[in-house]
C-alpha cells in the first residue's frame, strides 16, 4: 500500500519507547503497509550532531524521510521534551521536509505531567518542518506500556494514521 517509516527514539528495542514502536509497527505492517525503521540511536553520533550530511548512514537517513509515504516519529519525553537525537535528525532535515505526509507523533515517559510535551515541543517541530498532516498522535505513561489500555490507544492512533495516508495515496495515484 505505502511505504511508511518509523523514527525511533528509543534507547533500547526494550525500553516503553521500543515497545510502543515495535506495536505500532505490527499493526500498519498487518494493514498492509510496508514500514521500515529508524532508529535515530544507531546512527554515528558525531556525523549527527555536528550534521555532516555526507556521512553515508545520515545522507541515506535523511533520503529516507524524504521518500516516505507517512512518518511516525516516536520518542521518550524526558524533563517535558522530546529526545535530543530525534531533534538532531529533524534538524537536518529542510524546512518543509514532512508537507503533504501524514505525520504520527508517539510518546511514552514516566509521569502525566510530560503529556505537555506533545503540544508543546513535538508538534511544533514536526509544524516547522512542514508537517502540515499531523495525525492526532498518543502519549503513552512507561507502566502503561504493554496494557490493554495503551494497545487500544495505540491501535486507534494507527488507524488514524492509516485513514490520513489514503486522501494523499489517492492524489499519488
Amino acid at each position: 500500500m505505502s511505504d511508511l517509516l518509523i523514527i525511533s527514539g528509543a534507547p533500547s528495542h526494550t525500553a516503553p519507547t521500543g515497545v510502543v514502536v515495535s506495536h505500532v509497527s505490527a499493526v500498519l505492517e498487518a494493514a498492509g503497509h510496508h514500514v521500515s525503521l529508524l532508529d535515530v540511536r544507531a546512527l554515528p553520533t558525531l556525523s549527527l550532531l555536528t550534521e555532516d550530511l555526507r556521512d553515508p548512514a545520515i545522507a541515506s537517513a535523511v533520503n529516507a524521510v524524504l521518500s516516505a509515504d507517512g512518518i511516525v516519529v516516536a520518542s521518550p519525553v524526558y524533563r517535558a521534551a522530546y529526545s535530543g537525537l530525534v531533534k538532531a535528525l529533524l534538524d537536518l532535515l529542510p524546512k518543509k521536509a514532512l508537507r503533504g505526509r501524514a505525520v504520527l507523533p508517539l510518546a511514552t515517559g514516566g509521569s502525566q505531567g510530560f503529556l505537555v510535551a506533545m503540544d508543546y515541543a513535538l508538534n511544533p517541530l514536526l509544524a516547522a518542518k512542514g508537517a502540515d498532516q499531523v495525525v492526532r498522535g498518543e502519549f503513552v505513561l512507561d507502566k502503561k506500556v504493554g496494557t490493554a489500555e495503551s494497545t487500544a490507544l495505540l491501535n486507534a492512533a494507527a488507524d488514524r494514521f492509516t485513514a490520513a495516508l489514503t486522501p494523499r495515496l489517492r492524489r499519488a495515484s
